[in-house]
This record gives structure tokens, sequence and C-alpha cells, in this order.
């Protein structure tokens, strides 16, 4: 026990490579977090690596491979898509050009009334920068369709997602009509509702929080990965 606590603590943070402004923020301490519990439990069955983004010609890329009687489209080399934690992915054998993430986390705010009210100001038509994650749950679905699990989380928070608020109904159309607080990694209905999970609420989420979520999402899908390709399709270098 005490040589695997050793390895977690030695290999904890190596693969989140961020800026240092990103490396002040809750859910990449709680991503650091995730990656050491999965070198803990697959020491020596995985490798991960972290993307920053995910380039729009990657992801047709793999469309074209994995559809190829299907015709893809995008304009720009330069164009991604980027999460707030990035993806956390394991590596295929070398040569694989394809990615399997484990793990795409967004974090969310949205809401200043409740700061106004205390300013004695009025109130402020509800914003809608949640609506901003339509364009990246487009994407990211797409790029997964080849998969049965969506492991996408997002957190969101602040007094627009008060339980009386109407955009709490757009956050349940972006899940395609999920629960809200409520892990959906396996895609149900054959395939047709790849939902992902959405954690929303008035007060910020905690580390520990995002912590216990993000690390059962990661887990159940490297767990996912093994059982459809089998474990030695990945590689195992550290």
């Amino acid at each position: 026990m005490a040589r695997k606590h050793q390895l977690r603590e030695q290999r904890a943070g190596t693969v989140i490579n961020v800026t240092s402004k990103k490396q002040e923020s809750d859910i990449i301490k709680a991503l650091r977090q995730v990656e050491a519990c999965l070198n803990g439990k697959f020491a020596t069955k995985i490798s991960l690596a972290h993307e920053k983004q995910w380039y729009l010609k990657d992801i047709v890329a793999e469309l074209r491979h994995t559809y190829p009687d299907t015709t893809f489209h995008y304009h720009f080399d330069s164009s991604s898509i980027r999460p707030d934690g990035g993806i956390l992915h394991i590596r295929g054998k070398p040569g694989d050009k394809l990615m399997y993430p484990v793990l795409i986390a967004e974090v969310k705010n949205q809401g200043t009334n409740d700061l106004r009210a205390e300013e004695g100001l009025p109130k402020q038509a509800r914003g809608n920068a949640i609506e901003r994650l339509g364009k990246n749950l487009i994407g990211l679905r797409a790029a997964l369709m080849r998969e049965a699990i969506f492991p996408f989380v997002c957190f969101g928070y602040g007094c627009d997602f008060e339980a009386d608020s109407s955009i709490l109904d757009r956050v349940s159309t972006m899940a395609m009509f999920g629960e809200l607080n409520k892990t959906y990694l396996h895609n149900e209905e054959g395939g047709k509702f790849n939902r992902g999970s959405f954690y929303f609420r008035p007060n910020p989420w905690s580390v520990g929080e995002m912590v216990d979520v993000m690390a059962d999402i990661a887990e159940r899908a490297v767990l996912y990965y093994f059982s459809k390709y089998r474990e030695d399709h990945f590689d195992k270098s550290s």
C-alpha cells in the first residue's frame, strides 16, 4: 500500500500541463487529483495524456476513419474545442491515431443578480453563458459517436441556477432531457442518448465534490475501453 501511495504522489500532476492562470482554478486542482487516482488504480495498464483542446481537423479525421462513407467538413486547421478542464485520455499503442477520452470537464458560472441586490441595483435579465456550451457539446458528441460512452461533465453554479430559474430548462435541454446532478456515462437506447453529466446549483462546487464525480466517470470510462478494445490495445508506458 505504501508503494502504491508513493507512486500516486510521484505521478500526480505530471500530465496536466496548463497555464499558470488555469493552474489556480478548482477544476484543474480536481483534475490533478483524478489523474493521481487513475495512476494509482491503473498504474501498469494505461498511459494518460491531457490535451487543452481538440482540433476540429483531428475530430474530422477520426470521423472519416470511423465512417468512411460519410462526408465531413471543417474550414480552418486552427479551429478547436477548448473545454475548461481539457480532455484527459488514455493513449493507444504507437501508430494508433484515435483519441480515447476518459474525462472532458467544463465549469460555468452564471448570474449576478445576487450581487446586484447587495449593491441595491435592479435585477438584470438572466444571462446566456450556459448556452455557449452548445457548440462544444455538438462537436464532442459527434467526435465520440463511435463509442458507447460520453465522459463529459459540466459543473455550473450561480444564482441563475436557483430552483425557480427557467435557465435550468436550458440546461436540461442540453442534457437531452436527462436529470441534472446525476451522472450519465453510458449512452442509452442504443446510443441515441449520449447525454453527459450536468451538475448545477446556486453554490460553487468544491474541489472534493468535483473529484468524486470526475473520478467515477474517468475510472469507469477506462474500464469501458478495456472491455471494448482489451487492455493490450493501450500503451502502458509511463
